[in-house]
Order: C-alpha cells, then structure tokens, then sequence
C-alpha cells in the first residue's frame, strides 16, 4: 500500500497509534493537531488522503473538509466520527467526503478503508492520465486498455488509419469491434464526415441490397420513393460493414463490385453511380470456415483482409479490468448525473473471478445496472447482476476472514492470468514475461510459488 496520508487529531496518543499502523504498510504518514497545523501543512505540500477527526481543538474536521474541497479534489478525506455522529458523517459524504470511520475502530477496519481509498485515486489518476495520452495523441479516448494485446490493436490503428485500406476486424461479441472502426475513422483523412455503419446481421435478406445500394421508386412494394443507399451517404467517408459474415452470398457480389470499381446501381435502376468510399467490415465468425463451405465468397474475403485486426477477449487482457471498472463507474455515474460509486472489496473479487463470456460490453452492462441498483455510496457483491451466488462467485470456500477470502481470489487471477500468457507463448517464460510485465525472475517465482511448470505450455 503507497500513499502520501496527513493525520488530524488533537490526542497526540491517536495521531501515534494511526502513524505506526499506517507506516507499517508502506505508507508516508505526516500528523497534525490542529485545522491551522493541517493546513499549512497542505499549503506546503500535497497528501494523497487526509484522516481527521470531527471534533479538533479551535475547528472541525467538517470546516477542514470544506476547505479542502473549496481548493479541488485533489485530496481524498476519511472522516473519523464519535458514537452519535452518524448524521455529520453523511453530511461529510455529501461534501465529498471520500468515507467516515466511527469511534471505536480497530486497525484492521482503518486499514481496509485507507487502502480501498487509495487504491480507488490510483485508478482514477491512471485512468485520467490514459484518457489523456489517448486522446492528445491518438485519439482513442474511448478504448481503455494497457495491456499487450490491447497495445497491438492501437499500433495497428495508428498504422492504418491515414490509408485508404480496406481493414477486417475480428474479434467476439462486445469486444469492442465498433469502437476500433470509428478510431480508425475518425484518425483518417476522412473525419470531417461521419462515419456510416450498417449490421448486417440486422438487415432482412429481402431488404439489405437496398440498404446498402439505395433504390428506385417502384423497385418493388413499398418503394414510393427514390432513396440513397449506405454507400451513397457514405461518399467521401467510411462505410463500416457489422458482421459482415452474415451477409447473403448474393449480395456478396455485388459488394466486391464496388470494392473493385467503385461503383454501384440502386436496385431496380440502371444508372451506375460512382462512390469514394472506404470499407471496414467487422465480424465474430470464422470466416475462413465459411469460405470452406461455400457460404461466404472466398474472393470477397481477401478484398476485406488487406489490414486484418484481432481484438482479444477480456479473459485475455485481464490487466485491463481496473481501468475498465473505474471507466465504466465513471460513465455510469455521469449518466446519472451522481458521484462515482465504489466497489466494496467482495464485489471487486468477484469481478476478478468471472469469466467475462459476453467481454467488455457485458462487463460495462454489469456496471451501469449495479450502479443504478446499489441504494448506497458503495456496490456490494448483491448489487452485481449475475454475480452474486453460483458459477459466477469466486470460489472462497473454506475461508475464514476478508482476508483470507481477497487473498484465494487474487491466487485464482494469478494461476490463470500467468498459464494464459505460457499458453500464448507456448511455455516461453521470457516472452510471457514481457507481455504481462514482470522480470523474467518474477514470474519464475511466481511460478514456483504456484507450482507452474511451464513445460506443459510448449507445443
């Protein structure tokens, strides 16, 4: 546990005692006795998190964090309330108050909140620092990760995106395909117009060819007007083809046909009309399966591949998910127009744990529901849909307290994260090293901690 702290208390003995455990953590820790000591004090520097009391000699620790919060966010505070005080210290909450702490606590309750106060500014400081990067250099803003995999799909997209190629983005469900194709759009020379999506997997097989190409009035029942297709409105911009597996094989041709000459016929006309239009196609099947069984044109597949990019799955960049949470958090709570909810410890592990079949869009999904459900400033495990009991709980069977419960769950991530990575490389150490970020040495360690033989890996 990391974190600059300033203690305020006027008994010097709680100031101490706090101190001591504090440190023991890992901690810098700095007392004062007073409103006028903390604050110059904060005048000097900044502190991470600031505990104080309620009740201090010649102030409050509601007027402390009233000016704390009058000079920015830039200081979480614990508030530490006597018995009785319970309506002050949903006062403080209202202020920003970060959370209170009732007299009498023991050091393990004290511990448990300073440490999820901490952990909770360091991934918002993360992610505000990402979003920054992301969005002065690249404009990615809406793709959260940092992880290897995810660092792939950015290289390609800074790569890509001042072309003209036509790019192939595959990738499961809610991995996030859609947002790939608006950064690679919205990157390119093309972004003055918007970009123009079509699912056609949502499209009718009877209606689809006029969706994409237009057509003429009277072209069959129910045309009573002349309309444009997607290709039309997307001159001169991108034309983003969703599951683009799923298209009928006759109208397979005739999207090759604009792919080679850049032209069109509306249905039931017989004016060829030109089009500027760059492709990017997504999809979740295995198109190469289909081209072997004929359903899918085998020339067609090659026009889209030039630039194939892969998404992972969530279960494959697991390093990803404290910034996703605290992204998702943050986007559910301006949704609601309401202060970023917390994870309570049980509810984090359990979002560890699961195995994310639907990827970050499901994970997003169970977010904004349990921030809509949780009827506190905290989402406990209950509040999560789905995740609250069977397959989907980590299995802590056995143990005894927290902490022992927080420590099975993160030795479960640990096992699979780390056999996930020798998989990828089949058994090289080295390389799976590298992409999760540890020193060879330490996830040799690890590896012997958890009785890993990489040998099993090797193909």
């Amino acid at each position: 546990m990391k974190g600059s702290i300033l203690v305020v208390d006027d008994e010097r003995s709680i100031c101490v005692a706090i101190e001591r455990l504090l440190t023991s953590t890992g901690c810098e820790v700095v007392t004062a006795s007073s409103v006028g000591e903390a604050q110059r004090r904060l005048d000097s520097r900044s502190f991470d998190l600031l505990i104080t009391d309620l009740s201090l000699n010649g102030g409050s620790g509601m007027e402390l964090l009233r000016w704390i919060k009058a000079r920015g966010p830039a200081t979480a505070v614990v508030m530490i309330t006597a018995y009785g005080s319970e309506k002050i210290a949903v006062e403080a909450m209202k202020l920003g108050a970060a959370d209170y702490l009732p007299k009498p606590f023991d050091n393990d309750e004290l511990e448990l909140i300073v440490r999820r106060v901490l952990e909770e500014r360091s991934l918002r400081r993360d992610l505000q620092e990402f979003r920054a990067q992301a969005a002065s250099a690249h404009g990615f803003e809406s793709i959260i990760g940092r992880s290897a995999p995810m660092q792939r799909v950015f290289d390609a997209i800074r790569k890509v995106a001042a072309t003209d190629l036509t790019v192939l983005i595959r990738g499961a469900s809610g991995t996030g395909k859609e947002l790939v194709a608006k950064a690679i759009h919205y990157n390119s020379p093309r972004q003055a117009r918007p970009i123009v999506a079509v699912n056609c997997a949502a499209v009718s097989r009877e209606l689809v060819e006029s969706e994409l190409f237009g057509h003429e009035r009277g072209a069959f029942t129910g045309a009573i007007a002349t309309r444009e297709g997607k290709f039309e409105v997307a001159d001169g911009s991108t034309l983003f083809l969703d599951e683009v597996g799923d298209m009928p094989r006759e109208t397979q041709a005739k999207i090759l046909r604009v792919l080679q000459e850049r032209e069109l016929e509306r249905v039931g006309g017989n004016r060829t009309i030109k089009v500027d239009v760059r492709i990017i196609a997504a999809t979740n099947q295995d198109l190469e399966a289909k081209v072997r069984d004929g359903s899918f044109r085998e020339d067609l597949y090659y026009r889209l591949r030039v630039v194939p990019i892969l998404l992972p799955a969530l279960r494959d960049r697991l390093e990803d998910l404290p910034l996703l949470i605290a992204h998702f958090l943050a986007k559910a709570a301006e949704r609601t127009r309401r202060a970023p909810k917390a994870l309570a410890p049980g509810a984090y592990a359990a979002l560890v744990a699961r195995e994310w079949k639907g990827n970050v869009r499901e994970l997003e999904n169970a977010l904004e529901q349990a921030t809509a459900l949780a009827a506190g400033d905290e989402i406990g495990i209950d509040d999560l849909p789905h995740l609250s009991g069977g397959d989907s709980a980590p299995k802590i069977d056995g143990a005894s307290s927290f902490r022992d419960a927080k420590q099975r769950v993160i030795e479960q991530f640990e096992r699979r994260f780390i056999a996930d990575a020798l998989a990828r490389h089949g058994g090289n150490v080295t390389r799976a090293a590298t992409e999760i970020g540890l020193y060879r040495q330490q996830l040799q360690a690890k590896l012997a901690e958890y009785d890993i033989d990489p040998e099993q890996f090797r193909t």
